[in-house]
């Protein structure tokens, strides 16, 4: 597996992010879906990975900087034929020492807090992040679950 930093032009990351989308539209009402669209995505203060096994995309993830020492992962998603292959905690690995790199005190998230995100809440924990109160521009939503970990 491959991760490239990606400029969201290839047909597969799109139909992903789109699929992404319907995902959280399918488990949080509207309001309560902080997932990006490729637009917002494309801004500077983010950066986009997308993990390759040759020509298949095999899933995605990225960086938001919120400060100098504070960024959050955003757009994590691995694509349904590639679940449990270790896709999540290889971008995960990545994503980490991406943020040491930058000097980051403190890397956030925020996800669902439906059923359906389980195996995503497991997976954050098993990478230290401990659940947290919301941060950024966020507001209480039980419809969120948010996590933070120190670096």
């Amino acid at each position: 597996m491959e991760i490239r930093v990606d400029d969201l032009s290839s047909p597969a990351v799109i139909q992903l992010l789109r699929e992404h989308l319907q995902g959280m539209a399918l488990h949080s009402p509207p309001e309560s879906i902080h997932a990006l669209d490729l637009d917002a995505l494309r801004q500077p203060e983010i950066t986009f990975w997308a993990v390759w096994q040759n020509a298949e995309l095999m899933g995605c993830g990225a960086i938001k900087q919120l400060d100098a020492l504070h960024g959050e992962i955003k757009s994590m998603r691995t694509a349904s034929s590639h679940l449990r292959k270790g896709v999540a905690a290889l971008l995960m690995r990545h994503i980490l020492k991406e943020a040491q790199r930058r000097s980051y005190r403190r890397l956030s998230l925020e996800t669902g807090s439906a059923e359906a995100f389980t195996p995503a809440h497991r997976l954050y924990a098993s990478f230290g992040f401990k659940a947290c109160g919301p941060f950024a521009d966020y507001v209480e939503d039980p419809f969120s679950v948010f996590m933070t970990r120190e670096m």
